[in-house]
């Protein structure tokens, strides 16, 4: 800020037992874990989005395992969350005119996803939230942690959260609010995918040494109503292949939920290599298959979205403990990629962290290391979920789309029928920040006007995500040096964050447009759907994704 940190007024503090950042499946399971094994812990839940749930993005087809084992009795309430069961299975390769549907029997078991739900992760977590909040959890939406807090020995001490009322330049307006500090025995870090938080301890703990560089995707995603003719509840599609070519990652999901609803999706691996490529547009071309375009004729679309996901798995994993804090759910990693499934590791991370401190503040520890959480995960069932398709995203990395998904189906037949791999442990090589090619060495991808009605642009897309942050306050998105986009990323890549950006937050603006001349780069900050694709993807690592005031970004309903 620009006001000196000494003027300012001190921060109100607040102490608790357990402080948890993040209001998703594992902060929230956590939460309720504590309270069921000690009702008199202090527990409290500091959640960035305006309400739980505003910021949660996810297919989603739901592994019930962690939810029957945190609330047993989940099925029977009438308010449950989750009320459509998977009825029919459906798996395609797809090709530029057509697709092949390919058999069920050659399907790992992992993959069949009968017995599992489809539907809204937001809600699911709207919902234990109420139940977390009934065992007296205190659960703070719209306060955006901003800030690790740390003792006299570098442990965690808790997090403050961000002032608000801050003008563009930092300076303090008439609606000023200084954060505050909630500080507990022990601090849960459990932001999602590439946390603002999370990655300062990582660095700072040196967590990630000796594992593989984190691997990631972009998860774009939209709600639709369907024409009832078309709507089959608990159908389950996904696809590879068209419209990526075979050195690009990705794939597709379409889910039909209850009510005439159905979510499409697509997933693109951020370890691509062409900078033209704008996975946005990807997902738009898709949607425009002929086996994939009849689903929605009659049909519209009520909300998008999208969001980075965790990719690389049992290898890439950081350590989990460190003195004070842990890292859990999807800023641990977890997902399991051919799955597309993570929210049922994050329940259960959840609870293995609760149970660990419990028993630690029982015994009259605080802010020491949970070293069982980073102990017992590999050997739990997150651990043995994991260690089964470890292999799939470095063979599909190196071997293309058909070769790399034939021999990660092989991989994971071996490890289920005898439990042991052909490939060993395959490593990730590079993190995907450095994948790109330089524009000389790629064909540019030019991509379809959208027609309004199957397609869309950016633009209207973010305006039904229902994003908004306060006009006057700090650029959230910060550039190390504003220098590079100009100087290195455009001539080098046509500086790819105006492509790789699924809400049209980065732009190249020239101030002769006539003849391309005096180029700016500017960023349009209100738009950011809190992605984090822009600070995994940059080339150069220029882009540092922060916290802006708390409450704002996406408000997301039933995604």
């Amino acid at each position: 800020m620009a006001e000196a940190a000494h003027d300012l007024p001190p921060r109100e503090s607040m102490d608790f037992d357990v402080v948890i950042v993040g209001a998703g499946p594992s902060g929230l399971a956590a939460a309720i874990r504590l309270k069921q094994i000690s009702p008199d812990l202090s527990v409290v839940v500091v959640e960035k989005g305006s309400e739980v749930g505003a910021h949660i993005l996810s297919g989603a087809v739901i592994d019930p395992i962690g939810l029957d084992r945190l609330l047993p009795d989940w099925r029977e309430d009438p308010e449950r969350p989750l009320t459509t069961e998977v009825t029919e299975d459906r798996f395609y390769l797809l090709g530029p005119a057509g697709g092949v549907r390919l058999p069920n029997a050659l399907m790992p078991k992992l993959m069949d996803n009968h017995g599992n739900f489809v539907g809204s992760l937001g809600n699911v977590c709207r919902w234990l939230a109420g139940r977390a909040e009934a065992l007296g959890v205190e659960i703070y939406p719209g306060f955006a942690a901003a800030e690790v807090l740390y003792g006299e020995t570098g442990e965690v001490t808790g997090v403050a959260t961000g002032d608000m009322g801050v003008d563009r330049e930092g300076n303090p307006k008439d609606t000023f609010t200084r954060g505050m500090e909630l500080r507990g025995k022990y601090t849960f870090f459990c932001e999602g995918a590439r946390g603002s938080l999370t990655k300062t301890l990582i660095e700072r703990f040196k967590l990630a040494e000796g594992r593989d560089p984190q691997k990631y995707g972009i998860g774009l995603k939209e709600l639709w109503r369907l024409d009832p003719a078309m709507h089959q509840p608990g159908l389950v599609q996904h696809s590879f292949g068209w419209p990526l070519d075979q050195g690009t990652g990705g794939g597709s999901f379409l889910y039909h939920l209850e009510d005439g609803l159905a979510v499409v999706g697509f997933v693109v691996h951020l370890n691509y290599e062409n900078p033209t490529l704008s996975p946005f547009d990807e997902f738009q071309r898709f949607k425009t298959h002929p086996m994939i375009a009849p689903t929605f004729e009659g049909a519209k679309r009520l909300s998008y979205g999208a969001r980075a996901i965790t990719e690389g798995g049992w290898q890439s994993t950081p350590k989990l403990s460190f003195p004070g804090g842990v890292l859990l759910g999807c800023a641990a990693g977890f997902v399991n990629v051919p799955r597309i499934k993570g929210s049922h590791n994050a329940v259960l991370s959840g609870m293995l962290a609760a149970e660990e401190a419990a028993q630690a503040i029982a015994a009259g520890r605080a802010n020491d290391e949970l070293a069982g959480v980073e102990e017992k995960w590999r050997s739990s069932d997150i651990g043995r979920d994991l260690k089964m398709v470890r292999n799939v995203k470095p063979l599909w990395s190196k071997f293309g789309t058909f070769l790399g998904v034939a021999l990660g189906g092989l991989d994971m037949w071996t490890n289920e029928l005898f439990g042991f791999s052909l490939f060993g442990t395959l490593h990730h090589g590079k993190p995907d920040h450095a994948s790109l090619k330089p524009l000389s060495q790629v064909r540019p991808k030019v991509y379809p006007k959208p027609d309004g009605v199957l397609t869309f642009d950016r633009l209207s897309s973010v305006f039904i995500s229902n994003t908004n942050h306060e006009e006057s306050q700090p650029v959230h998105l910060r550039l190390k040096d504003p220098m590079v986009p100009v100087r290195d990323n455009l001539p080098l890549y046509g500086e790819p964050a105006r492509l790789y950006c699924p809400a049209g937050v980065y732009e190249i603006v020239y101030d002769d447009e006539a003849n391309r001349k005096d180029p700016r780069f500017v960023i349009n900050a209100q738009n950011c759907v809190h992605c984090k694709t822009c600070d995994i993807k940059d080339p150069a690592q220029n882009i540092n994704w922060t916290t802006p005031e708390g409450g704002g970004g996406p408000n997301y309903p039933n995604m």
